[in-house]
């Protein structure tokens, strides 16, 4: 049974509280992966690249060190993860969407080719689901996630999986669109995230996809209301960034422990 709006015509935008939620994120982040990373220059007039690399910044990892990059999309914060651990580092970018990761993979080898960086390693990409994830406990130095969490099912259960798999002493690093409160940005924030973005998703052949966008945006929580999930999931301490007039946030939170200590779960 189709949800529907107060207007009552169909909801086409998968609902959090359905069973089928994961499926559907899943099944729309495969159809527009091939227009994802036009779509966000676009949105973002480029700057979700800078952002990026604050988070990265902001991850503190070191040659040698593993990473896991959460809900990796096509690649580029995995990518800019490698370039900081090197090639003794291990980077991991994990997708429940396979279209995504495979472009994040050919994405990987065409800088490898085009930049020849000698040193620098590969990423590893592979299909993961951020409520159950694949790896041991206290296994990274850093996990991030760019612009996911959004789309947890269940965002304090995927907090504590995410914290899981840290090592003591390690950063969970997550970028996020968030919601400014003040106007004139808050104006322009909601005209262009309710009006503009829907017609980009129509332009590229997908207005349900980016109908999602501003509803996923809408019902997440505001900046203390992640750092409270991460708060529950025992890391400390926790600091968030606010970026582009208040659109943007980076939260990192530090499991507690001393690094190369064993970890508990």
């Amino acid at each position: 049974m189709s949800a529907r709006t107060d207007n009552g015509s169909p909801q086409t935008h998968p609902a959090r509280d359905s069973d089928e939620f994961a499926v559907q994120v899943r099944g729309m982040f495969d159809r527009i992966a091939g227009v994802y990373d036009l779509l966000n220059s676009v949105m973002t007039a480029g700057l979700h690249h800078k952002w990026r690399e604050k988070a990265v910044d902001r991850a503190m990892l070191k040659p040698g060190d593993a990473a896991l990059d959460v809900a990796c999309g096509t690649g580029d914060l995995t990518l800019a993860l490698q370039r900081r651990v090197g090639s003794e580092g291990r980077v991991v970018g994990s997708d429940f969407s396979e279209r995504m990761l495979d472009l994040a993979r050919a994405k990987s080898r065409t800088q490898a080719v085009a930049k020849a960086a000698p040193g620098q390693g590969s990423p590893i990409f592979e299909w993961g689901d951020a409520l159950e994830l694949p790896y041991d406990d206290a296994s990274f130095d850093a996990v991030t996630v760019g612009f996911g969490v959004r789309n947890f099912a269940d965002l304090g259960r995927g907090v504590r999986e995410l914290s899981r798999v840290l090592k003591p002493g390690g950063r969970l690093v997550i970028l996020e669109i968030t919601q400014p409160t003040r106007p004139p940005l808050s104006t322009f924030f909601s005209f262009w995230f309710d009006r503009a973005v829907p017609m980009l998703g129509k332009v590229a052949g997908d207005a349900d996809a980016y109908s999602y966008l501003p509803e996923s945006v809408k019902s997440f929580p505001p900046p203390e209301g992640l750092a409270a999930k991460m708060d529950a999931a025992g890391l400390e301490p926790i600091r968030w960034t606010i970026l582009a007039g208040g659109i943007i946030a980076i939260h990192v939170g530090t499991k507690p422990g001393t690094p190369g200590t064993p970890a508990t779960r």
